[in-house]
C-alpha cells in the first residue's frame, strides 16, 4: 500500500509539474504576442490642426489614475458602475455630433428632420468616418474635418463634466483642474479610437459569395464586423454597426459544450478513480493542542484586525449601496469628504487587506503545527510583520484619500496616494512595503515548516505557493518608478495580480493548507487528501493560468481566450467541493459516534467556502464568461454577483476559517470556555447575505444587458436606466445589512473568545 501510495503521489506530482511548465510556457508565448499587438499610441492626433499628442495621452492617463476615475466609472468596461463608461459615452457623443455635422453638410437640416432614407445615407457616412477614415495610426492619426469638429464639441462637454462634476453620477466637482481635464479627455478619446480601429493582425481575406436568390455577388468583406477592432468590436454601438462577431457566438457554443463535457469527466474521475484511494481508509490521529508556541502566541494579535477591517469594508459597501440608489444625496458622511470613488477604493483595498492578513495569520499559526511545535528562530519577526501590516494598511488608506481628493502634488501622488488601478490602487511606496512584508512572511513560514521531520506534499505546496504569493504581486509594479504609458499593457499586467496572484497562488496555498488541515483534523486520509490536492493544483495551473485570458477579451485578444479560459477556470472549484463533501461525510461519521469535534466552526467556514467558491467562481463565472453573454454583460451589474460571491467565498471564508481555527486552538491550549451560538449566527447571517446579494444585482444587470443589446452599451450605463430599477437598487440593502450584522458578530465573537472568555476545566482535544 505504501509503495502504491508513493507511486500515485509521484504520478500526480509529475502531472502537476508538467502542466505548470506547459501552462507557463504557453502563457509566456501569448504574453509576448499580446505586447507586440497592443493598440499604438500615436505621436500626434490631428485634423486641420494638432488636437493632442502622445505626451497628452500619457499625461491624461496619469491624471485619470490620480483622481481614481476607474473607481467611479469604467474605461473599456473595466471599473466601477455608478459613473458612465467613458469610452462608450464619448464614442456615442461623437457619433451624435457627426450625424448633425453630416446632415447639415449634405441636406442643410438637422438629423432629426431627415427622412428615413436620408438618415440611412448619413448613418453610412458617419460609420465610414468613424470605422474607416478616422482610425488609429502609430505615427500620425488623421481625423476628418467633420470628426475634428465633433471631437472638439464633445471635449467641451467632457471637460465640463470632469471639472464641475455631476451629482446624478455621484461625481463631485472642484477637484480636477481644467488643464488636467483636457489631458484626460485626450486619453479617453484615444480609447474610443482603440474601440473602432480594425486590428491589423485580424484582417480577413476578401471572400465573394454568390447568393442565387439575389442574383448578384455579395462581398462578405463589406461587412465591417468581419474585421474586428482592437477591442473585438466592443462596446456595442448600433449607430455604427459595432456588434459582436460570429466567433463570439461560435466560441460560446464550444464553451457551453466543453463545460458540460469536462464537468462530467471531473465527476467521473472522482467517483471512478479518486475514491478508490479512500477505500478502507484509516484517518490519521486527530490534532491535539495542549499549548501554544511563543510564535503562535504572537499570532493571536492578528486575529481581531481581520474582522475589524471586514466590518469597515461592509459598512463602506452599505454606504456605496445608498449612493448607487440615490447618488445625488450624501448619506451620513458628506460626499465632499468621502466621494464614491474614494469609498470604493477603500472598500476594495480593505477587502484585500483583511483577507490577506487572515491568510498570513493562518500560515504563521499552522507553520509550527507542521514543524512539530518548532518555532521560527526569531519569533520577534512575527511582531515586526504585524507592525509593518498596520503601517502599510493605515498609511495606504490615508494615501488613497489624499491622492483621490487631489491633496498630493504631482510628484507624490504616484508614490503615496492612489495608483488608480482597480483592486491595486495602493501608492507605489505602500506597494513596496507590502512586498517586503510578504517576503518576510514567506521567510518565517519557510524556515519554520522546513523543521518538520518530513516535508509532505501538502507542506511543500504551502512553502512554494507562499513563495509565489510573495513574488507574483510584483508583476503589477512595472515600471517601478512611473505609470505604464499604454493602458492595454498596464491592464494586462494588472490582471496578473488580480487573477494570477489571487486565483492561482492563493488557491495553491489553499489547496495545501486544506489538505493539511483536513488530515490534521482527522476528516480524510493523508493519501486521499494528497492526491486530491495535486488534482486541484493541476486544474489551478492548467485552467487558471490560461484562464486569465477571460479578462483580456475586450483588450484585443482572440475570442478563444474567454471561451476556454472561462470554461477551465469555472472547473477550478470542483475538486475543492469534492474534498469538502468527503470531509463532511467523515465529520458526520464522527458525530454519529458521539465523538467531540472541537474545530467544527473552522470547518463550517471551510465548507461554506467550497460551496460559495463553486457558486461564485464556477456557476456565476461561467455565466458571464460565455463570449456572447460577456459582450453585452461586460461592465454591468451582472458581474457583481460573480465578483462578490467568488471573492468572499473563495478567499474571505478561508481567512475567517483560519481565525476560528486559531481561536479554538487558543481555547484548547488555555482551557477557555467555548460556545458557538454567536459564531453560528455570524456565519449564517454572512452566508445568507452574500447568497441573497446576488439576486438584485443579477436582475439589474440583466436589464442593462437588454438595453445594451437593443440600443448600445452607453445607454445601459445611463442614470435613466438605473432609476427604472429603483426597487432592486434599494432592496439590495437587505442582504447588505445581513452581511454587516454578520461581520459585527464575528468581530464581537472572536474578541470575546480570545480575550474575555472565562477559564474552565481543561479539555482534551480529540477529533
Amino acid at each position: 500500500m505504501s509503495n502504491l501510495m508513493d507511486q500515485t503521489t509521484k504520478k500526480w506530482f509529475l502531472i502537476f509539474v508538467l502542466s505548470t511548465i506547459a501552462a507557463v510556457g504557453l502563457f509566456t508565448v501569448l504574453t509576448v504576442h499580446q505586447i507586440k499587438n497592443v493598440p499604438p499610441i500615436p505621436q500626434e492626433v490631428r485634423g486641420t490642426q494638432t488636437l493632442y499628442t502622445y505626451d497628452d495621452i500619457v499625461q491624461g492617463k496619469a491624471y485619470f489614475q490620480k483622481y481614481v476615475l476607474m473607481d467611479h466609472g469604467t474605461l473599456l468596461g473595466n471599473g466601477a458602475y455608478i459613473g458612465p463608461d467613458y469610452t462608450a459615452w464619448i464614442l456615442h457623443e461623437k457619433i451624435v455630433n457627426l450625424r448633425e455635422i453630416y446632415a447639415q453638410e449634405k441636406f442643410g437640416r438637422e438629423y432629426s428632420e431627415l427622412s428615413p432614407e436620408e438618415k440611412t445615407q448619413i448613418d453610412f457616412l458617419v460609420t465610414q468616418d468613424v470605422r474607416q477614415k478616422s482610425t488609429l495610426k502609430e505615427g500620425v492619426t488623421q481625423l476628418t474635418p467633420q470628426h475634428e469638429k465633433a471631437w472638439l464639441k464633445v471635449k467641451e462637454k467632457l471637460v465640463e463634466f470632469l471639472v464641475k462634476g455631476n451629482p446624478q453620477y455621484a461625481w463631485i466637482g472642484g477637484l480636477v483642474k481644467p488643464e488636467e481635464a483636457e489631458k484626460m479627455a485626450a486619453f479617453i478619446d484615444w480609447t474610443t479610437l482603440v474601440a473602432v480601429t480594425p486590428r491589423p493582425s485580424a484582417a480577413p481575406k476578401e471572400e465573394v459569395t454568390t447568393i442565387k436568390s439575389l442574383g448578384e455577388p455579395m462581398s462578405v468583406y463589406k461587412n465591417l464586423n468581419m474585421h474586428p477592432t482592437y477591442t473585438n468590436n466592443w462596446p456595442p454601438e448600433p449607430a455604427i454597426g459595432l456588434d459582436a462577431t460570429y466567433s463570439s457566438l461560435f466560441w460560446s457554443l464550444i464553451a457551453f459544450m466543453a463545460c458540460w463535457a469536462l464537468t462530467i469527466v471531473v465527476m467521473w474521475a472522482f467517483y471512478d478513480y479518486f475514491l478508490k484511494f479512500d477505500t478502507h481508509k484509516e484517518v490519521d490521529a486527530s490534532l491535539k493542542i495542549t499549548k501554544l508556541t511563543p510564535m503562535q502566541e504572537k499570532v493571536i494579535k492578528y486575529v481581531p484586525l481581520v474582522p475589524l477591517f471586514f466590518v469597515l469594508q461592509t459598512l463602506l459597501g452599505g454606504y456605496m449601496a445608498h449612493l448607487y440608489a440615490d447618488p445625488a444625496h450624501s448619506w451620513i458622511i458628506p460626499q465632499s469628504l468621502l466621494p464614491f470613488n474614494v469609498a470604493r477604493e477603500f472598500h476594495l483595498n480593505l477587502a484585500v487587506l483583511w483577507i490577506a492578513i487572515g491568510w498570513l495569520a493562518g500560515g504563521l499559526f499552522i507553520a509550527p503545527l507542521a514543524s512539530g511545535g518548532k518555532d521560527f528562530k526569531f519569533p520577534v519577526a512575527v511582531d515586526i510583520l504585524w507592525i509593518a501590516l498596520l503601517i502599510v494598511g493605515g498609511g495606504g488608506l490615508i494615501g488613497l484619500w489624499l491622492g483621490a481628493l487631489g491633496k498630493l502634488p504631482d510628484s507624490l501622488w504616484f508614490w503615496l496616494g492612489s495608483e488608480g488601478r482597480e483592486y491595486i490602487e495602493l501608492g507605489r511606496l505602500w506597494d513596496i512595503g507590502l512586498v517586503v512584508g510578504l517576503v518576510l512572511w514567506f521567510t518565517i513560514v519557510f524556515f519554520t515548516v522546513r523543521k518538520a521531520e518530513k516535508i509532505t506534499p501538502p507542506l511543500a505546496m504551502i512553502i512554494w505557493s507562499a513563495f509565489a504569493i510573495a513574488v507574483l504581486y510584483m508583476a503589477g509594479m512595472a515600471p517601478l518608478h512611473k505609470i505604464m504609458p499604454n493602458f492595454t499593457i498596464d491592464d494586462y499586467f494588472r490582471w496578473w495580480v488580480v487573477h494570477l496572484w489571487v486565483e492561482n497562488t492563493f488557491e495553491l496555498f489553499a489547496a495545501g493548507t486544506l489538505a493539511f488541515l483536513t488530515v490534521a483534523l482527522g476528516l480524510v486520509s493523508a493519501r486521499f487528501a494528497t492526491i486530491m490536492m495535486f488534482f486541484e493544483a493541476f486544474l489551478i495551473v492548467a485552467a487558471g493560468t490560461i484562464g486569465t485570458g477571460h479578462h483580456y477579451f475586450w483588450m484585443g485578444e482572440n475570442e478563444y481566450w474567454i471561451a476556454w479560459g472561462g470554461v477551465l477556470s469555472s472547473l477550478e472549484p470542483l475538486p475543492l467541493v469534492i474534498l469538502m463533501i468527503e470531509a463532511t461525510k467523515e465529520y458526520l461519521h464522527i458525530k454519529g459516534k458521539g465523538d467531540a469535534f472541537p474545530f467544527r466552526m473552522a470547518f463550517l467556514w471551510l465548507a461554506g467556502s467550497a460551496f460559495l467558491n463553486w457558486l461564485g467562481a464556477g456557476f456565476y463565472g461561467m455565466l458571464i464568461n460565455l463570449p456572447i453573454i460577456n459582450y453585452y454583460e461586460h461592465g454591468t451589474y451582472f458581474g457583481m454577483a460573480h465578483g462578490h460571491v467568488a471573492l468572499l467565498g473563495a478567499f474571505g471564508y478561508i481567512s475567517i476559517a483560519f481565525l476560528y481555527f486559531i481561536a479554538r486552538a487558543n481555547a484548547l491550549a488555555k482551557g477557555l470556555h467555548w460556545d458557538e451560538k454567536v459564531s453560528n449566527l455570524g456565519f449564517w447571517l454572512t452566508t445568507g447575505g452574500i447568497f441573497l446579494f446576488a439576486f438584485p444585482v443579477l436582475v439589474i444587470g440583466e436589464k442593462q444587458m437588454e438595453w445594451a443589446y437593443n440600443y448600445g452599451y452607453w445607454v445601459a450605463r445611463t442614470r435613466e436606466v438605473l432609476e427604472g430599477m429603483g426597487f432592486w437598487l434599494w432592496i439590495r440593502l437587505i442582504p447588505d445589512i445581513m452581511i454587516v450584522a454578520g461581520a459585527i458578530l464575528i468581530l464581537v465573537d472572536l474578541v470575546y473568545k480570545l480575550y474575555l472568555s472565562r477559564k474552565e476545566a481543561p479539555v482534551t482535544a480529540t477529533t
